[in-house]
């Protein structure tokens, strides 16, 4: 998938300047999924600075390492992590790593997931068995997250209700759709993150 040409949306210019504003808040948020659902796209899209990539070129030596079924097109993969950032307000700004894919590059995801709030999980509804273990490892480090069923043009469309079913997710992780091209739906499933992670804040302070 191609980045977007996505026009302003007041949530930052595309040439902010780098540094944090005086007196706002950093926020981590991992951008998680199986290899090609579109996480290097989502970071370059909806990032008011220019991502950075560590996308290389896939080689025959992946052949016979790398399961890559549905996916045979793409021609690059990450090999350590995307980044960027995007300000949701004067006080809140958010800093995007997106993992590797592959699953012989997971050993990165321990970094990568130091000191995370929480990640968005993209799934694409053609495979989504590649997100089973995903979801596991979220869980078992007890990472919250939301889930964002990105919306290639050829892809089935299910009820969210059933997706829930498919991945073994409880009640209270919300799913929402995602086109990843499109930085204003990338900007409402990060913001569906932080209203969850406000949420969960809420109901642990009440306990």
């Amino acid at each position: 998938m191609d980045y977007a040409n996505s026009d302003a949306l007041g949530v930052g210019p595309r040439n902010t300047n780098l540094l944090l504003p005086h007196g706002a808040r950093g926020v981590k948020v991992v951008v998680v999924g199986g290899f090609g659902v579109g996480k290097t796209t989502m970071v370059g899209t909806v990032s008011e600075i220019p991502p950075l990539t560590t996308e290389e070129t896939m080689t025959q030596a992946g052949i016979g390492i790398d399961n890559n079924p549905g996916v045979q097109g793409k021609s690059t993969t990450t090999v350590a992590l995307d980044f960027g950032r995007i300000s949701i307000n004067q006080e809140l700004i958010l800093y995007l790593f997106g993992t590797p894919g592959q699953e012989r590059f997971w050993f990165l995801w321990n970094g990568i997931f130091e000191g995370a709030l929480g990640a968005v999980v993209l799934v694409d509804t053609r495979r989504i068995e590649v997100c089973f273990e995903v979801v596991t490892r979220l869980e078992d480090r007890r990472v919250p997250f939301v889930v964002a069923v990105n919306t290639f043009p050829e892809a089935p469309q299910y009820p969210l209700e059933e997706l829930r079913s498919a991945l073994a997710l409880s009640d209270s992780v919300p799913i929402v759709t995602c086109d990843a091209r499109d930085r204003a739906s990338c900007r409402d499933a990060l913001l569906s993150l932080m209203v969850y992670l406000c949420n969960l804040a809420a109901a642990q302070e009440s306990a």
